[in-house]
């Protein structure tokens, strides 16, 4: 029987896997205390008026492919405590110069059909995997592990595991449909030549032509206030303002789960590591950092191919060849011309984040490690090239570099928002080698963070795996759900 503490478990940091930790804990019937740093809770899930008043931008994470398609936030009854998706008429948009733009809806047989000459290569690599998309999905976001549905994976790894260019050059003839396959792959933040760059453009295709890539109305903040919500009503504590650098500021407790990245592991608890463990840590890998602008805009942005109109994301890049000579540029250490930038417009579909007929533009491109350099030129630049007349729309602007993203966030090192590069050698041993990847060398301590698998995105699922291996290891406990 274990001894009295002051709470069974305690969660150090509140984005959406510390919460997901939190909520599975505490529907096991434990007393679980949730600690964050800052005085709102939600890590990447943050929505704050950071130009204007009135518009409201998401200072992290913007679109929810992974978050709706989460096996663990699907269960919960977040729209009770006020959550909603809107799903704009397209997931994406891809536009090119010529002015046309390939669109992904959630639709695979439009997709395809929009590519044309492509249309039955397209087909050919996502339909068999959208087949076994529900089988596909509990196993792509888990730790290493024996497979509920060993084909299904291994159909999905056979296509995942080459590099993106290698399967653009394998499957694809037109600039259309490589454009749009380059744009899905960037999102890995690696250069498209690495080997499961496929893996991540797969994840998000698929997610798109199952639920799509939603929008939480109000901002992504709703996700992290209707998760706290619900951990509160099964009984839950959370306390703000309360940044931990070292384990003697907790209460006392039988488990401590950390939504942290090792660095900052490694300040908080390194003296209750072992050597091994800590030189592990030591030795894990960050990725590119970004640089975010928020725009207050006077209407919406105006691109010529109309199918961005229609998109909550666009992707703003041009040819194949021109995104990975960006990707590649930025993993080097170098500042692209013409980098890669990811847009978000909100408020085409909600109007509840800008004055009525205003806008908001949420963006960023790809940047080498913790880089300060000004890219408002670069990224308005590329806005520009496939919307003509959008600097006369700004009304004001709010960025961060790769350096400010850490300071905003310490869990984001060198602005890498992903919580460390998510390639083939830290796909599922991320941050360590170990049975376990939850688990750290010391007794009730566990990292449940985005360093750990299945890596970055809003689903929760870090957290999840990590308070089941918790539970085991100290409560011979099995999750509720």
């Amino acid at each position: 029987m274990l001894a009295k503490r002051d709470y069974d478990a305690i969660i150090v940091g509140s984005g959406p896997n510390g919460l997901a930790a939190a909520i599975t804990m505490q529907q096991a019937g434990l007393c679980v205390l949730l600690v964050e740093g800052k005085d709102t809770i939600g890590g990447g899930l943050r929505t704050a008026e950071l130009t204007l008043p009135g518009f409201k931008h998401d200072i992290c994470s913007a679109i929810h492919p992974l978050a709706v398609n989460s096996p663990f936030f699907s269960k919960l009854p977040l729209h009770q405590y006020g959550l909603e998706f809107i799903y704009p008429e397209y997931a994406a948009a891809h536009p090119l110069d010529d002015g046309t733009s390939a669109v992904l809806r959630q639709s695979l047989e439009l997709t395809a059909k929009d590519l044309g000459k492509d249309e039955l290569a397209y087909k050919k690599l996502i339909k068999p995997l959208k087949d076994d998309w529900q089988k596909i999905l509990p196993d792509a976001l888990a730790p290493l592990q024996l497979p509920q549905y060993p084909l299904a994976l291994a159909k999905f790894g056979l296509k995942a595991l080459p590099s993106a260019e290698w399967i653009a050059k394998r499957y694809f003839k037109t600039e259309k449909a490589k454009g749009l396959w380059a744009g899905m792959a960037a999102h890995s933040m690696q250069p498209l030549d690495k080997p499961v760059t496929s893996a991540v453009a797969l994840m998000l295709l698929l997610a798109a032509h199952d639920k799509g890539w939603p929008i939480p109305k109000g901002g992504s903040q709703t996700i992290a206030d209707a998760l706290a919500a619900h951990f509160i009503n099964l009984g839950g504590k959370i306390e703000t303002s309360l940044m931990v650098n070292s384990l003697k500021q907790l209460p006392s407790s039988h488990a401590v789960l950390f939504d942290v990245g090792p660095q900052q592991l490694l300040q908080i608890a390194g003296h209750k590591l072992s050597s091994l463990y800590s030189w592990q840590l030591e030795r894990y890998r960050y990725g590119m950092g970004v640089y975010k602008i928020d725009w207050a805009l006077d209407g919406a942005v105006p691109f010529t191919a109309e199918a961005c109109h229609k998109a909550g994301t666009v992707h703003l890049g041009g040819t194949l060849n021109d995104i990975a000579a960006s990707e590649k540029a930025a993993w080097k250490g170098h500042v692209a011309a013409k980098p890669f930038v990811l847009l978000a417009q909100q408020s085409l579909f909600d109007d509840t984040r800008a004055p009525q007929g205003k806008h908001t533009l949420w963006g960023y491109c790809h940047m080498p490690k913790g880089n300060t350099q000004n890219m408002v030129q670069q990224i308005e630049s590329q806005v520009e090239r496939f919307a003509p007349g959008f600097r006369e729309r700004i009304l004001a602007k709010h960025i961060m570099n790769a350096k400010q993203m850490q300071d905003y966030n310490p869990n984001y090192i060198g602005g890498d928002i992903n919580g460390g590069v998510q390639d083939i050698a830290q796909l599922f041993t991320r941050p360590v080698l170990r049975a376990s990847p939850y688990r750290t060398s010391a007794k009730g301590l566990y990292i449940c963070s985005a360093s750990t698998p299945p890596g970055g995105g809003v689903h929760g699922m870090c957290g999840y795996h990590a308070a089941k291996r918790a539970l085991k290891d100290v409560f011979n406990l099995k999750p509720a759900l």
